[in-house]
């Protein structure tokens, strides 16, 4: 590869996402089940933010005196300031915003549409594929 990738080369296409007034419960559910800590928010097919899973910690906290868990919804935890580019945004301006300012993850548009999201787990993933393909394994190289 003789150019820095856009961020819509690596992004995961068409990620789940949940509706505003979808239940956190709802959200909690998705994220085991698919294994996933991201969730982008639409509200009428409009897309408002991100829920991660540290949102949803701090919201269903006991502590906190919030309402029972089945009273609450997505948009009493969302972050509506979420980080999003447009999918022909470089790879390395992406990374170097999400470093920077502390980021779990960029929602990729097109047109305000969401069409992907790319998280610090897949810049892991793609800095060890890249990693292997300079530095292949011989046998016994392994460890642990």
């Amino acid at each position: 590869m003789n150019h820095i990738p856009s961020i819509r080369s690596v992004m995961t296409p068409f990620p789940y996402f949940v509706e505003g007034d979808d239940s956190l419960l709802r959200a909690r559910t998705m994220m085991v089940e698919r294994q996933i800590r991201h969730l982008p928010v639409k509200e009428h097919g409009v897309l408002v933010g991100v829920l991660t899973d540290r949102d949803l910690k701090r919201v269903l906290d006991p502590d906190l005196g919030m309402p029972a868990k089945e009273e609450l919804f997505v948009n009493d935890a969302f972050v509506s300031e979420a980080y999003a580019v447009d999918g022909s945004e470089p790879l390395d301006r992406v990374l170097d915003h999400m470093a920077t300012h502390h980021i779990g993850s960029a929602l990729v548009t097109k047109g305000g549409q969401l069409m992907g999201i790319f998280t610090a787990t897949d810049a892991c993933r793609l800095f060890r594929d890249r990693l292997r393909s300079l530095f292949p394994h011989g046998p016994g190289d392994e460890v642990g």
